[in-house]
């Protein structure tokens, strides 16, 4: 391989305190989930039935659906249904009167039977299922004449045909059957007409039947139809009185505001405890990839995990439990600042992780947590790579809108929400917004500052052209000051295209020969054509000297100037640990023993470049060099002069601490190419100016 491509293996103490900070940090997110309920008005156990010892007011306005109280509408209304019924059915008063008749066949073929005896004829007559008649009705039967009993017969067919005729349910069997003795005619005598009333009242049965169908369709139509109740309560209303009794209703609204805390918490404290092992995880698993695991020290893990519980517990412990200021409350500042000092993923990761554990137990959770993860997603995309201020207030208002459009979603199909509350809550996720943009600034810095990090913003402050040390370049060394601006330009655009910092790549460049300005004469670039070189005249090893004085001439000019570490880092390594060659070489023929001569007083501190940027630095400070002294003529030749620079500094081993990969070198190679195309083209010979068919006449000069 042409770079080192493998993660750096961690010290196995670095790793113990990661995974410290990390145990330590899941702790502190577990105890912030579970403390607030211990902490808030009601910390006591309380259920159905006690009597309140205080009064407990409304800590904040809420309104909701009451279940138990719509329950109870929906009971009302439940009872309120009256069972429904099927038409009267015919066949049945024709079913009936027709077994009617059958029995009177069978009791008529009994008294005609001459062989039975008395006591056979009413055992006979007694084994009839249907009828319960006593054995004195049945004697009389038995010894009635043919005539009455035919008589009897007849008049018992037409009292149930008269009864069956008419719509009957259950509840009006009782009364039909005491309405017989009404309907028989008065020349019966009393005994005969018991003995009607005996034979038809078994056979009286419902004719319009109970539809549970239709019936069940009605009680769910009458429950459908009740709205559900609603309750409100503003902020210090009274929820329950001193000395009132906790019923189903009171206890709801308590259970609401959560203000109830069952006697045993064990399943509290299980589902908090699992939902910050499943994040712990997830945090874990993201902190030991390869890729992301050298990106945060130890230092910026115990800042992120500070900065992330004081957050959550902000929330937990002061802004939920309020009506408006958990959307006016900053979460999405957190996520921002990340995106800003770490990286869009990471940013990502812990927006989502907040919003779930900020929002957790809340009763109106779902909504807030979208409210507190998707904005500051949505923002982080506007304020793209933060290089303006404009970005971070542009930012701040899309993190605003979108949690309009949140709180529209959510609450527009909320019938407990009206318009005002609406207006109220959009109102306060503007204030959000703008609170987010403010407090991101003020992180980004102070990140910055504890963890040694360049932003966006300070990188462009310092790249100013007016900034003092850049003046400073440009007055005592313009010719190195032009150098690095070229040498800027070249690196910027490979890092682009590989995917390395752009603008750290254009700023280190342009300040990575200023330590050049404290003895500009003895840099060829800030040297009149034509003049003495002073390195003609020195000891090699005095000339060497002063070549690589200007790294540490540089590291401290930049610190006196306060720029940031990482600038510094492309002063220190844009040489790594190469040798002046031409000093060097010069000593070598000078010396009657070349093996005495010293080589580390030619060799430059170092270190070796530590990151792509310093590297791609280091690349294009000696292929911009390089093509300045020789001028290629063709693409030919230039392409040539970039691979032997790249090939020089790979085989002498100033790329194995960074992560260029062979596929990044080729890409770094083709950017060379494209931008000093451009610088060392071909150019058409002018004619010269003195030239009499071109000097300009008399008025022409005075233009």
């Amino acid at each position: 391989m042409t770079a080192n491509t493998q993660p750096k293996k961690q010290p196995r103490q670095s790793r113990l305190a990661k995974i410290t900070i990390l145990a330590f940090t899941a702790i502190l997110a577990f105890l912030t989930l579970v403390l607030p309920d211990s902490f808030s008005q009601s910390s006591f156990p309380m259920e159905i039935g006690d009597v309140a010892t205080q009064d407990i007011l409304a800590p904040y306005s809420l309104t909701y659906e009451s279940e138990i109280l719509t329950e109870q509408a929906r009971q009302e209304a439940v009872r309120a249904v009256d069972p429904i019924y099927l038409p009267t059915d015919p066949s049945i008063g024709r079913r009936q009167v027709e077994h009617l008749r059958t029995i009177l066949y069978y009791i008529n073929t009994v008294r005609q039977d001459d062989f039975a005896s008395q006591e056979e004829k009413i055992s006979d007559i007694s084994a009839i299922e249907e009828l319960k008649l006593s054995e004195e009705l049945i004697t009389q039967i038995l010894i009635i004449s043919d005539s009455r009993w035919e008589a009897i017969e007849s008049e018992a067919t037409n009292v149930l045909e008269q009864i069956m005729r008419n719509t009957l349910r259950e509840s009006d069997i009782y009364a039909a059957k005491r309405n017989i003795p009404s309907l028989i005619d008065f020349s019966f005598p009393q005994d005969q007409a018991d003995i009607v009333v005996g034979l038809v009242e078994p056979f009286i049965v419902p004719n319009s039947l109970h539809s549970e169908e239709q019936t069940q369709a009605a009680i769910d139509e009458a429950r459908e139809s009740v709205d559900p109740v609603i309750r409100s309560f503003i902020v210090g209303e009274t929820l329950v009185r001193r000395g009132q009794i906790i019923r189903d209703v009171e206890w709801e609204a308590l259970q609401r505001y959560g203000l109830i805390q069952p006697e045993n918490r064990t399943k509290d404290l299980i589902g908090a405890a699992v939902l910050t092992l499943t994040i712990s995880v997830l945090i874990i698993l993201y902190f030991t990839h390869e890729r992301s695991n050298e990106a945060y020290s130890v230092k910026a893990l115990m800042l992120l995990a500070v900065t992330f519980i004081i957050f959550l517990a902000a929330t937990r412990f002061i802004v939920l439990g309020r009506t408006i200021v958990p959307y006016i409350f900053p979460v999405a500042a957190f996520s921002l600042t990340l995106s800003v000092i770490f990286n869009f993923e990471v940013a990502v990761i812990f927006s989502f992780i907040l919003g779930i554990m900020a929002a957790y137990g809340n009763p109106t959770g779902l909504d807030l947590t979208i409210f507190y993860a998707l904005p500051p997603i949505i923002g982080m995309l506007t304020m793209g790579k933060a290089r303006r201020i404009a970005a971070f207030f542009l930012s701040g208002i899309t993190i605003g809108l979108a949690g309009i459009g949140i709180v529209l979603g959510y609450r527009l199909a909320d019938s407990a929400t009206d318009w005002i509350g609406i207006a109220t809550l959009s109102g306060a996720s503007i204030v959000n917004g703008i609170a987010t943009a403010g407090l991101t600034l003020l992180l980004q810095y102070i990140f910055s500052q504890l963890l040694g990090k360049t932003t966006a913003l300070q990188l462009l402050d310092t790249s100013r052209p007016d900034h003092p040390l850049l003046q400073q370049i440009l007055r005592n060394a313009p010719g190195s000051y032009q150098h690095s601006l070229q040498v800027a330009n070249l690196a910027e655009q490979a890092a682009e295209a590989i995917g390395a910092d752009g603008l750290l790549v254009r700023v280190g460049a342009i300040y990575h020969d200023c330590g050049k300005a404290r003895n500009p004469q003895f840099f060829i670039e800030n040297q009149v054509q034509g003049e003495l070189n002073p390195h003609d005249e020195i000891d090699p090893v005095v000339s060497a000297k002063t070549i690589i004085s200007h790294v540490i001439d540089g590291v401290e000019i930049a610190k006196k100037y306060h720029l940031p570490k990482n600038i510094i880092d492309f002063i220190r390594e844009h040489h790594g640990t190469m040798h002046t060659h031409y000093q060097y070489s010069q000593a070598l023929e000078d010396a009657s023993d070349p093996s005495e001569v010293d080589k580390s007083l030619f060799t430059y501190p170092g270190p070796r470049p530590q990151s792509r940027e310093t590297a791609l630095l280091m690349l294009a400070d000696g292929t911009e060099a390089r093509a300045r002294a020789e001028i290629p003529k063709d693409e030919q030749e230039l392409r040539s002069l970039i691979e032997t620079v790249v090939d020089f500094y790979t085989k002498n081993e100033q790329l194995k601490d960074t992560n260029l990969t062979l596929k990044d070198l080729e890409i770094v190679k083709d950017s060379f190419f494209r931008t000093l195309k451009g610088t060392y083209h071909p150019r058409v010979k002018y004619p010269p100016l003195d030239n009499e068919k071109t000097r300009p006449s008399g008025n022409e000069t005075n233009r």
